[in-house]
């Protein structure tokens, strides 16, 4: 009997749907983070750990046709180097932009906007998918709740130095981690999730430094938007932990629509639509 696996893995956590030809959900399964452009080995374990689970426990990976949305999967090689070793009858890695825009729009037309612990943007025209973004925590990530937790311990440094007003906000999160000297040890180490755990502190508040930071954020993703709208209006699937927010912030400029379905649908049906090719 024919299986098909869909995985949707990003920073924070993998999940795994397993269905038979006819679409019916066998079982699913979870794990840690799934990045494979930064952590593959950890990675290639958690899609495992996760597939293990959703099949019951049972050895029938081998016979999977998988189709695995993940972060850092814009970079080939990385994914290749996972795809090389996993033990599926048939293999598929993308972006979970891919995924999540497949999964929201049904393969209609429209704009993905992926707001988590990392942030990633995808453009659905005529049944073409193509990201924009997320190109990891050092480089991009824009809006993503781990660059506003980067951006609150930037600020808070800042206030220290007198460069920028001090406000409550920042002044606890200088005590939080004793200091200058505490918060440059807790960045050395970080990890975006780390960062990405400071973001709802600024979310909920209305401290002066945090409506700064906030309105940067907004402004640079309502800026990304407006250029993907290009050349023709789309609506606008906000998603993650912080697609909320956003939508709210930034309701009114361009039609929104609710997800049809999640990154991990999406998954589940490419999958299904890779088996049907062979």
């Amino acid at each position: 009997m024919p299986l098909f696996l869909g995985i949707d893995g990003g920073g924070t956590g993998c999940r795994a749907v397993v269905a038979d030809a006819t679409g019916r959900v066998l079982g699913t399964g979870a794990a840690g983070p799934a990045n494979v452009n930064s952590d593959l080995d950890g990675t290639r374990a958690n899609v495992l750990a996760a597939t293990t689970e959703a099949l019951g426990g049972t050895s029938h990976q081998t016979s999977l046709t998988a189709v695995l949305g993940l972060a850092g999967a814009n970079v080939t090689a990385a994914a290749w180097a996972l795809a090389a070793t996993l033990p599926f009858a048939r293999v598929k890695i993308v972006t979970d932009a891919v995924t999540s825009a497949k999964g929201a729009l049904g393969g209609g037309d429209g704009i993905v906007a992926a707001m988590g612990t990392g942030s990633v943007f995808a453009v659905s025209r005529g049944g073409a998918v193509r990201q924009y973004g997320g190109r990891g925590f050092l480089l991009g990530d824009e809006g993503s709740g781990a660059a506003l937790g980067r951006a609150l311990l930037a600020r808070a440094l800042r206030a220290e130095d007198g460069f920028v007003p001090m406000t409550p906000l920042l002044r606890s999160t200088l005590a939080e981690f004793d200091g200058i000297e505490g918060i440059i040890r807790f960045a050395s180490t970080a990890r975006p999730a780390d960062f990405a755990t400071l973001a709802p502190r600024l979310i909920d508040s209305d401290d002066p430094a945090a409506r700064i930071l906030k309105t940067e954020a907004m402004q640079e993703v309502r800026a990304i938007l407006e250029t993907l709208q290009a050349p023709g209006p789309l609506p606008v699937v906000f998603l993650g932990g912080l697609g909320g927010w956003y939508a709210g912030a930034l309701a009114g400029l361009w039609p929104q629509a609710a997800p049809l379905g999640s990154g991990l649908d999406g998954a589940l049906a490419m999958a299904m639509e890779l088996g049907q090719e062979a």
